[in-house]
């Protein structure tokens, strides 16, 4: 109770919120079926490989990085890391069996291309609302943290993207293009512009009204 006084609720609900806005997104690049961000792919591509359900086999993933976030990396540690770790890949499975749902058929390459611009901007304001609420990072997204911090001459961004090409790496070698694609591209190079966006003026400005 005590850290949930310090953290402040309404720093809690931001990143609930920004979570279920990047697993909307997330469903989204899966309906669209152009490929997706790195860290998804893996994920799906060896929980098919194992005959596992994508959303426990992500949960499973999320507990051997802890493992190094937890030694390494504690500072990092917060309501964030569980909401993102135990359950985002739940929230994706939901909104994608929700869009699955939708009596569009099979898209057409340009209906795909503009699906996946929609679920960049969808992604990056959750991601703007989970990185801007600050209250825990995802064992992912804490391991490119770590190695910068041990290698602190070697900018933030290389440790990032060489993560995400590993990732993607072990999801092509598993599945080949199944979940890898422009999609994949899209949100490489496309969330961080629209990420900035958001902080800039949106989440920013609302946890600075929030707290005030």
């Amino acid at each position: 109770m005590n850290y949930f006084k310090k953290v402040g609720y309404k720093r809690i609900v931001m990143t609930i919120v920004g979570n279920i806005f990047i697993g909307l997104g997330i469903g989204i690049f899966r309906y669209a079926a152009m490929g997706n961000d790195p860290y998804t792919a893996m994920n799906l591509s060896l929980s098919f490989c194992v005959g596992m359900s994508y959303p426990v086999f992500q949960i499973l993933f999320n507990l051997g990085a802890f493992v190094i976030q937890l030694i390494w990396g504690r500072e990092l540690i917060g309501i964030g890391t569980v909401v993102n770790a135990f359950f985002l890949g739940y929230i994706v499975d939901f909104f994608y069996h929700i869009l699955l749902l939708l009596p569009f058929g099979d898209l057409v390459f340009w209906q795909s291309v503009i699906v996946v611009c929609i679920g960049v901007v969808i992604c990056s304001f959750g991601l703007s609302l989970y990185q801007t609420s600050d209250v825990g990072v995802a064992p992912y997204d804490a391991l490119s943290l770590i190695t910068q911090k041990k290698l602190p001459k070697i900018p933030y961004f290389w440790h990032r993207m060489f993560d995400d090409a590993l990732a993607a790496l072990i999801s092509f070698v598993s599945t080949g293009f199944t979940n890898i694609g422009l999609g994949s591209l899209v949100s490489a190079f496309g969330l961080g512009p629209f990420i900035h966006f958001f902080n800039k003026h949106f989440s920013e400005k609302l946890l600075k009204n929030m707290e005030e």
